[in-house]
């Protein structure tokens, strides 16, 4: 099953030229992939068959151009593929609902030799604390909340737009009825600045939260040193925690490697523990620095999946 098979639009008709000509790409090139889902008219629906009720996502409508520069007003694939990891690490599944058929019909032990991404409890949020930065629509978040964690903070950029429309996606979804557990964890909406970490709201929340969560936010180089000392000063400062972070290589892998770099990464305190790449059909591979020139259409359907963790201390 597609990673974007789960959400659905909702909102008026799209009659418009430009809305006929997005429709009609897919039977045009029948292989490209969206990256970007709804917009301030057309929300959207988000079901799974683990949850009671589809989640219903709203998108933010930015004022200024500045605001609108930074793309948090769209639901984009890789939140998806996080939502699904949290889901299915939480509620103890084998495989996840976008790996391709041939790893679904194996065995647990096959599938740990048949796929890149580690056993999949280790996204398991029970009973976590869980931040996300950048998270424009909030549904890894909303999952971490329906499914056990222990408490969850949404964050991203402080323009009253996105911020209201968080407080408005959370106020309508965070609820036992969208629970398969017919309960609900304290879920709240703050404005965060990366790298601003001298707020009341980063003071108050130094070295909290068990999980990061980061999701497409590696687009921006200019933006890399101020998320690592973000993740850095959040993240708990134990052995356990981990911040996770998928970001689509649509626009261009050279854009987005640069988080990775491992100087940078340890000069916050923090490393790599695991790295691949998915594409939104389930297919993985090795992650690489640099694969040369890659095709437009293609690199759009590849996401990067990276698990942090604070520098181990030497021996």
């Amino acid at each position: 099953m597609a990673l974007t098979s789960r959400i659905s639009l909702t909102g008026p008709p799209e009659e418009g030229p430009e809305d006929f000509l997005a429709t009609s790409l897919g039977v045009i090139y029948p292989d490209d992939v969206t990256n970007q889902h709804g917009d301030a008219e057309h929300g959207l629906l988000y079901t799974s068959p683990r949850l009671p009720k589809p989640l219903q996502i709203s998108l933010a409508d930015p004022k200024g151009d500045e605001d609108r520069r930074l793309f948090g007003h769209y639901l984009w694939n890789a939140s998806l593929l996080m939502a699904e990891f949290v889901e299915g690490g939480t509620l103890g599944l084998d495989t996840l609902d976008s790996d391709p058929p041939v790893l679904q019909s194996l065995s647990s032990s096959q599938n740990v030799h048949d796929r890149l991404y580690p056993p999949l409890s280790t996204f398991d949020i029970t009973s976590k604390h869980v931040l996300e930065l950048g998270a424009g629509t909030a549904l890894p978040s909303l999952l971490s909340s329906l499914l056990g964690a222990s408490r969850v903070q949404v964050t991203d950029y402080p323009a009253p737009e996105i911020i209201s429309n968080l407080k408005k996606v959370v106020e309508i979804n965070a609820n036992a009825a969208h629970s398969p557990l017919r309960s609900v964890s304290p879920i709240s909406v703050a404005g965060h600045e990366w790298g601003n970490l001298s707020t009341p709201f980063a003071l108050e929340n130094r070295a909290k939260y068990d999980r990061v969560f980061v999701c497409d936010c590696l687009w921006m180089p200019w933006q890399h040193e101020n998320l690592r000392q973000s993740i850095a000063w959040f993240l708990k400062d134990d052995e356990d925690s981990k911040a996770w972070v998928v970001a689509g290589m649509h626009t261009g892998r050279g854009k987005m490697r640069t988080f990775f770099d491992e100087n940078e990464l340890r000069s916050v305190g923090l490393e790599v523990e695991r790295i691949w790449e998915r594409d939104c059909d389930g297919r993985e591979r090795t992650w690489v620095w640099d694969r040369g020139i890659e095709d437009v259409s293609e690199r759009k359907r590849w996401l990067v999946v990276a698990i942090l963790r604070r520098v181990k201390p030497i021996a």
